[in-house]
């Protein structure tokens, strides 16, 4: 015979081993301290191994209990998985969102995977360009939502995701950083990370010369590989085959870069508000705190 444990006295069971007594657990469970008494006593016959004892007047785990609990919570995890995904509402039709490149591979599948778990007739149309570019697509109303870098985050109509310090890197394979003058790759003119680097460089009397430009982080990136020069990145993207190089090694600090998240005000759609909540629960914010008021306002990269 099939000896089945039911979630009510797991979720019971769950509840004294993490508050260590019956009576905060009968206020968690909404039950009375006899009931939760009767509760266990039936799950410890089910089992038939004795899953609490008394030590200093709280309620301690034996060794079966500690067995009991790491499967109590796989269960509970599971039941309450299967429960949120039966009850959730059935999305479809189209969101876009846009983000430079570099961010793509960090951070996008994860969150693009959740998010098509839970609804899985929504399409994600994904764009990758600089962060300026992105600002002006959804001022156009191109986009329902962006993830830009931004020197600074007080930028309006946006939700701060995290800040990110910006790191000197050099290939793996070759010795550029040790050249002088020092080979840089770089961005535009117009970026803030280009004087944000050509800044720290000349504050610390380090000579140094352009060796390769490109609007593209992942250009930077070949010709750091490559043994070209050395850029400046943010220290989340750093791929393979390539090393951040240190104060010990010579190299100034850079200031951190400001990790934004934008909403087209005009999507006013559940579609957009589920991937919105998928982007914030990634990075550890609230997306309640995202506004809504204004126009998103220009940046540059």
């Amino acid at each position: 015979m099939h000896t089945n444990l039911s979630t009510e006295l797991l979720r019971t069971f769950i509840a004294i081993a993490d508050g260590g007594s019956f009576s905060l657990a009968a206020e968690q469970v909404n039950r009375t301290q006899s009931a939760v008494s009767m509760q266990i006593k039936r799950l410890e016959e089910l089992v038939d191994k004795p899953l609490f004892k008394r030590d200093s007047r709280k309620m301690r785990l034996t060794p079966e209990g500690l067995t009991l609990l790491g499967y109590a919570r796989r269960v509970m995890k599971l039941n309450d998985e299967a429960v949120s995904m039966l009850k959730r509402p059935e999305l479809s039709g189209w969101v876009s969102i846009g983000l430079p490149d570099d961010y793509v591979t960090r951070f996008l599948p994860e969150i693009l995977a959740g998010f098509s778990r839970n609804y899985p007739c929504v399409q994600v149309a994904v764009s990758c360009e600089p962060s300026h570019q992105l600002v002006k697509r959804l001022q156009r109303g191109d986009l329902d939502l962006a993830i830009t870098t931004s020197p600074t985050a007080d930028v309006a109509n946006t939700l701060l995701l995290q800040l990110d310090p910006m790191v000197w890197v050099t290939s793996e394979q070759h010795f550029q950083h040790e050249e002088t003058p020092l080979p840089l790759a770089l961005f535009s003119a117009q970026c803030y990370s280009r004087s944000w680097a050509t800044s720290a460089l000349e504050k610390a009397n380090i000579d140094y010369r352009i060796a390769y430009t490109s609007a593209s982080t992942m250009g930077l990136k070949a010709a750091v590989n490559a043994g070209l020069a050395v850029a400046s990145v943010s220290q989340s993207v750093i791929p393979s085959g390539l090393r951040e190089l240190t104060v010990e090694e010579g190299f100034p600090i850079l200031p951190s870069a400001a990790f934004l998240l934008h909403r087209n005000p005009e999507a006013e759609h559940c579609v957009v508000d589920s991937l919105t909540e998928h982007i914030c629960k990634a990075f550890g914010v609230k997306s309640e705190q995202l506004l809504q008021q204004s126009s998103p306002t220009l940046i540059s990269i």
